[in-house]
């Protein structure tokens, strides 16, 4: 099997095992674990291999507005006339369809199912292997065929979306036979998060409909992100005219971000002004709009230094950059960086390291991880919390120090005593890198 096969079966049992999707960065560095690919040619493996979708997705505000997901797909089914018993010789597998929820009764019990456990079949396996999946370990088979296969899963209820009450406009109500969730969810955009009044989880009707058709516990947990893979792959089908040519748009969704060029910081970038990064000589760059496009802010490095601090909400000089609000006078102000380092393996140099503070009893500020005055350490550190917020920038994270829990909030960058109910301000700030400091390690 050639490199790029292993990687392309590794990634894809990565994917599968992260309820079939990740997002681009994370993807890489697991990848990274096993291979030693730079993130050149692991672009090209995504880029020519129909197993993977690219999608635009959410990400933090300071990666920009969008990011790159990946979704693991396939063409492969399972035949529809296999449970009639009427079919010889197709290309669909001939598997039990309560196997891959999870849940044949026949299987757990003293009588056998008269319809195929067994991926490795006669019929199975030369098919699994033509796809090149036939090395895949069979749970994460099973949730690649679950959305992909449209026959496998129920729909989700278009009825509940709409109206009001705890069914929406649905008749059926706790009768349904479709999967009551949120559709803004689905398509993820609910702008109301933990505060929707519809569902992001399965309730316990749709759960008792799930289970009476056959669906195992373990899979309906999952079922919300599988039906947000299905809708980022149906959306892909309907934008581009079909679901097996995704690769045109993957590398511009991964480069469609305001972020600064690494290898151009080096001299190295072959693409030079056919580079969709930013190329500029320092791994951050400030700008302020004044109604004439952006363009550079003078004192570059000095404003990069007020910001890192994170005591500073100001930047230096007689028109000061609010760093709270990002604006000099009324004008916006934004800041461009090069990519986070915990999306790269170690070795790469001049990522943007960021940490994460949260305001001490004395007006001083703690970075997460490190010793308060009195040598009390939160239960996680800056990179745990740098990558929980790229996953995700609106969750609350458990935070725990000593006796204490605290719960963090990314949206609004307080972290919270439930107990006592009172908050601390929390702050994501750079490492700071002199211009000095880049000029060596460019120079090494």
């Amino acid at each position: 099997m050639s490199i790029y096969s292993r990687v392309i079966l590794h990634a894809t049992s990565i994917l599968c095992s992260h309820k079939g999707s990740l997002e681009l960065s994370q993807l890489y560095r697991k990848v990274y674990q096993r291979f030693d690919i730079d993130d050149e040619h692991f672009l090209y493996i995504l880029r020519r291999c129909s197993r993977f979708a690219m999608v635009r997705t959410k990400l933090g505000p300071e990666k920009g507005e969008t990011g790159c997901t990946v979704v693991a797909k396939t063409s492969l089914c399972l035949c529809k006339n296999y449970a009639k018993e009427n079919c010889f010789g197709c290309q669909d597998l001939h598997l039990c369809k309560y196997f891959v929820y999870g849940n044949c009764r026949y299987g757990k019990g003293r009588k056998e199912c008269k319809f195929s456990h067994d991926i490795q079949s006669e019929h199975n396996f030369p098919i699994l292997r033509d796809c090149t999946l036939h090395e895949l370990h069979e749970e994460d088979l099973f949730l690649l065929l679950l959305q992909n296969d449209p026959a496998l899963l129920p729909e989700v209820c278009s009825h509940y979306n709409k109206g009001s009450g705890m069914f929406g406009a649905c008749t059926f109500k706790e009768n349904c036979t479709k999967v009551h969730l949120c559709q803004h969810f689905v398509q993820d955009n609910c702008i109301f998060g933990t505060k929707c009044k519809r569902l992001h989880h399965v309730d316990e009707y749709s759960r008792r409909m799930l289970e009476e058709r056959g669906l195992g516990s373990d899979l309906i947990d999952d079922l919300p992100y599988l039906y947000q893979n299905v809708y980022r792959l149906n959306a892909i089908a309907a934008e581009s005219g079909a679901i097996s040519e995704p690769a045109s748009r993957s590398l511009e969704l991964a480069e469609e971000k305001n972020e600064i060029c690494l290898h151009f910081i080096r001299r190295n970038c072959r693409f030079q002004d056919q580079c969709k990064l930013v190329h500029f000589n320092l791994p951050y760059k400030w700008e302020v709009n004044e109604g004439d496009g952006w363009r550079d802010l003078r004192g570059m490095e000095e404003i990069e230094r007020a910001f890192c601090d994170p005591k500073n909400a100001f930047g230096p000089g007689s028109k000061p950059v609010d760093f709270q609000t990002m604006t000099r006078s009324r004008y916006p102000v934004r800041r461009l960086s090069t990519v986070s380092s915990i999306t790269k393996p170690s070795h790469y140099v001049l990522t943007t390291q960021w940490l994460w503070y949260y305001k001490g009893d004395h007006d001083n500020w703690i970075e997460y991880g490190k010793p308060d005055d009195k040598d009390r350490v939160t239960s996680v550190k800056s990179a745990d919390l740098e990558e929980m917020f790229l996953k995700d920038s609106k969750v609350e994270v458990e935070v725990k120090k000593g006796n204490r829990k605290y719960y963090l909030s990314f949206e609004d960058m307080y972290q919270r005593n439930p107990k006592h109910n009172t908050k601390r301000k929390v702050r994501r700030r750079p490492y700071f890198i002199s211009i000095s400091e880049v000029e060596n390690q460019v120079a090494q």
